[in-house]
C-alpha cells in the first residue's frame, strides 16, 4: 500500500515561519546530527588535504597571501578562520574537524526545515534522520576542509530561497541578503555558485514563479561580481587539480555508489528509494521535486560536462552540497511507503546499511585509502633517539609524501634532524616544504638515519642511497601504508 506525499506548492502563500514545535525538532536533530559526527572525528589520521588546511593555516598570515595568490585561493577564506581557529584550541584532529561537526549539525536542522517547508512534518523528520547517517555527510564531517561548512551554507541559503518565492518576494533588500549569502557562500567553496543554477531553474520551471526572476537575476549578478576575485582565481589556478584527469575518477563505482551511500547495499536501497519519490511528486507535479532533482543531478552534470570539455573538475567531494537534497528524496520514498510501522522499518534498515561505512570511516585508516601519518610519527617518536637524523621518501604524490607527517605531528619528531629539508612550505609560495636529495646531504649525515616510505613506492631511492653511502638496515618497522626503517653506520 502507498500513499500520496502532500507536497506543498512554492508559490503558495501559506505560514512559511517554523512552528515553535519546528524549531525544536530541527534543533533537536541538528544536535544529535553533531553529537553523531563528532563521535570518533578524531580517530582517523589526517591525510593529505587536511595537511594543505593544517599547513596553510599555521602559516603566518603575511606567507598565507603570496600562497592563495598561486595555489588553492579557493580555499583561502577556509584558511583565514582555521588560522584563528588554530591558534585557540591547537591542530589536533579533533580540534581541526570540531567545526565540520558543528556545520553538520546545522545541515542536519537545515534539512528539517527545509523538508517542513517543501513537504510535511514527517518528511522532514525522516530527512532530518536520512542526513545524520547518510556516509557523504557522515564523511564531510569528520574532515579538516570547508565541505561541510559550505553544505551547511546551501541549505540555509535553499531555506531563504523557498522562504523568497513562497512570499513571492520582489523587494531589493531580502534579495540583497539571499545574493550576499550567494557570494559568502562561493568564498567558502567556489562550486557553490551551481547552486544559484539549481534555484534559477526552480523559478523558470513555474509560471506563478517568473516574476522573480528578475530580482533573483540580480542578485546573482551581485553575488558573482563580490565573488568574481575567488572566481579569477580559480581560473587561473585550475591546474591544481589537473591530475585529476589521470586518475579515472569517473566510475560508475564512485558516481552510483561513493559519491552518496558509501556501499553498494546502501546505494541499492537510496536510488530505489529516489525513484519512488521521483515517481510520486511527478504525479502531483510538484515544484519540490524540480528543486531536490536539480539541486541533486544539475551541478553533478555541469561538472561532468566540465570535466569532458573545459578541464579536469569532478571528484567525490565536491558535489557534497548535494547532500541535503539527496537526504530530502530519500525521506519522501521512505514516507511513500505502506504504514507507519514499515516506514519506520525501512529507516532502521536504511540505518543498519550504513553502520559499516559510518564505522569504517572513524577507524584510524580511515582517509585516502589508508593515511597512517599519525601513527607512523607515534613509531619514530618511541624508536628514534634525540640527534638522530630523518629523511622521508619523496617519490609520492605531494599530498602522500610520508614527510607531511613531521608537519602535523611536529611534537613527534622534535628531537630528529630534518636533514633534507631546504625551504620550510611557509617561507615559499606554495603548499609544500622544498627538499633536497639524500645523495645532497650524505656527507652531513649522522651515524644513525630513519628513513620514511611508502610501501608502495616502486623503488625506495633513499634506502638505495642510504645503502650506497654503507648504511645498514638495523630495524624495519611496517606502519599501514608506510615502513620505517633504522638505518646504521659504523663510525670511520
Amino acid at each position: 500500500m502507498s500513499t500520496t506525499i502532500a507536497a506543498r506548492p512554492l508559490s503558495s502563500r501559506v505560514r512559511i515561519s517554523p512552528a515553535g514545535d519546528l524549531r525544536v525538532v530541527a534543533s533537536a536533530l541538528g544536535l544529535l546530527g553533531w553529537i553523531v559526527t563528532v563521535i570518533g572525528s578524531w580517530i582517523p589520521s589526517f591525510w593529505g588535504d587536511e595537511a594543505a588546511s593544517v599547513m596553510s593555516a599555521e602559516r603566518p598570515l603575511s606567507t598565507l597571501w603570496p600562497e592563495l595568490g598561486r595555489v588553492d585561493a579557493v580555499h583561502g577564506t577556509y584558511y583565514l578562520f582555521l588560522h584563528f581557529w588554530i591558534d585557540l584550541f591547537g591542530a589536533s584532529e579533533l580540534s581541526v574537524r570540531f567545526p565540520s561537526t558543528v556545520a553538520v549539525g546545522f545541515v542536519v536542522a537545515g534539512t528539517v526545515v527545509l523538508g517542513d517547508l517543501l513537504f510535511r512534518r514527517r518528511v522532514a523528520v525522516f530527512a532530518g534522520i536520512v542526513c545524520i547517517v547518510l556516509p557523504r555527510v557522515d564523511y564531510m564531517g569528520a574532515e579538516g576542509r570547508s565541505y561541510a561548512i559550505g553544505t551547511a551554507m546551501a541549505v540555509w541559503l535553499t531555506v531563504l530561497f523557498v522562504t523568497l518565492v513562497r512570499r513571492r518576494t520582489r523587494t531589493a533588500l531580502p534579495w540583497l541578503a539571499y545574493g550576499l549569502v550567494l557570494a559568502a557562500s562561493v568564498y567558502v567553496f567556489l562550486y557553490l555558485v551551481l547552486l544559484a543554477v539549481v534555484h534559477g531553474i526552480v523559478l523558470l520551471a513555474s509560471r506563478r514563479s517568473r516574476p522573480l526572476l528578475r530580482p533573483w537575476f540580480v542578485a546573482v549578478v551581485g553575488a558573482v561580481v563580490l565573488a568574481s576575485p575567488v572566481i579569477y582565481y580559480a581560473t587561473v589556478e585550475r591546474h591544481q587539480i589537473s591530475f585529476l584527469a589521470h586518475r579515472h575518477y569517473l566510475t560508475f563505482e564512485r558516481l552510483a555508489v561513493l559519491q552518496w551511500f558509501g556501499n553498494p547495499w546502501m546505494a541499492a536501497a537510496g536510488w530505489a528509494l529516489v525513484i519512488v519519490a521521483v515517481v510520486a511528486l511527478a504525479r502531483r507535479r510538484s515544484a519540490a521535486l524540480v528543486l531536490t532533482v536539480s539541486w541533486l543531478l544539475v551541478p553533478m552534470l555541469l561538472l561532468l560536462l566540465g570535466n569532458e570539455l573545459l578541464s579536469p573538475m569532478y571528484t567525490i567531494r565536491y558535489l557534497s552540497f548535494c547532500a541535503p537534497a539527496v537526504a530530502l528524496l530519500v525521506a519522501v520514498g521512505v514516507s511513500t511507503i505502506g504504514r507507519d510501522w514499515v516506514r519506520l522499518g525501512v529507516l532502521a534498515l536504511l540505518v543498519a546499511l550504513v553502520i559499516p561505512t559510518d564505522v569504517f570511516q572513524r577507524s584510524p585508516y580511515a582517509k585516502d585509502d589508508g593515511s597512517d601519518w599519525r601513527q607512523l610519527a607515534e613509531v619514530v617518536a618511541a624508536n628514534a633517539h634525540a640527534g638522530d637524523d630523518v629523511v622521508f621518501d619523496n617519490t609520492p604524490t605531494a599530498s602522500r609524501k610520508p614527510r607531511l607527517a613531521l608537519r602535523l605531528y611536529p611534537q613527534d619528531f622534535a628531537r630528529l634532524t630534518d636533514v633534507t629539508l631546504r625551504t620550510p612550505y611557509f617561507r615559499r609560495a606554495g603548499l609544500w616544504d622544498a627538499v633536497s636529495s639524500v645523495a645532497e646531504v650524505g656527507a652531513s649525515l649522522t651515524p644513525t638515519v630513519w628513513d620514511v616510505e611508502l610501501s608502495t613506492s616502486p623503488t625506495h631511492v633513499n634506502l638505495l642511497e642510504l645503502q650506497r653511502l654503507g648504511y645498514t638496515v638495523t630495524k624495519e618497522l611496517p606502519v599501514h601504508r608506510t615502513v620505517v626503517y633504522e638505518l646504521t653506520k659504523a663510525n670511520p
